[in-house]
């Protein structure tokens, strides 16, 4: 069975595990591409829309309120709207609403996120198998050129040398994989939480003011609503 093993690893050799780190790394770049994409589109800073949400709920401006979430990009904003949906059902409806909304989005922002942490946790192991193969491979050959040469010392450098440098190629290319990978998950969790924070933030603003009773106007809108 381990002789089986060993002619095997030496026949297919360590090239294919170095294709197979090119493919990871290939994969890792998409994903890291579309979750930038995502995760530019969510707002930095909401300290701005805390102070006017307070505002407009305080003043029980409903309404407005809802007008200016739905003109604020981000997952932060969408998750407050569907809390203020439930404004008239109370504090509980809203914050499981609230609750169920954070859930989605935050499915959403992990898409394919578990690939850039799984190429940077493996890529160096890959690279040390195709480094293990090409070992193996390499005194194989010595062990060939010692049977057919009087000498194998004589030969050891050619025979083992250039193919375990080769071989060692693989391992750095696994590492070169492995630690953007590493790197730009940290960055995305980062951002994973820093975006549920804001939500969490806004949610609180929320129920800090549920219950309040809404402007003449914003009656008169939620009447016309439910006469349609």
């Amino acid at each position: 069975m381990i002789e089986q093993s060993k002619h095997l690893m030496v026949d297919v050799g360590p090239s294919w595990v170095l294709w197979l780190l090119i493919l990871l790394s290939v994969l890792s770049l998409a994903v890291a591409l579309d979750r930038w994409r995502v995760f530019r589109s969510q707002p930095r800073q909401v300290d701005a829309l805390v102070q006017q949400l307070h505002r407009l709920l305080e003043a029980g401006n409903l309404e407005q309120a809802r007008r200016q979430l739905a003109s604020t990009r981000g997952i932060a904003a969408e998750v407050v709207l569907s809390g203020l949906a439930q404004w008239e059902r109370g504090a509980s409806a809203a914050e499981e609403a609230m609750a169920a909304a954070t859930g989605l989005k935050r499915a959403q922002l992990e898409r394919r996120l578990i690939l850039l942490g799984t190429v940077g946790n493996n890529a160096p192991f890959v690279g040390l198998l195709g480094t293990v193969i090409g070992i193996v491979g390499a005194f194989d050959e010595l062990g060939k050129a010692g049977r057919a040469a009087a000498s194998a010392a004589e030969l050891a450098p050619e025979r083992v040398m250039a193919p375990i440098a080769e071989a060692l190629v693989v391992t750095a290319v696994g590492l070169v994989v492995a630690i953007p990978a590493v790197a730009l998950f940290n960055y995305f969790q980062d951002r994973l939480l820093a975006t549920l924070a804001d939500a969490k933030t806004l949610g609180h603003v929320l129920l800090a003011h549920v219950g309040r009773p809404a402007t003449a106007g914003d009656q008169e809108l939620d009447e016309a609503g439910r006469g349609l």
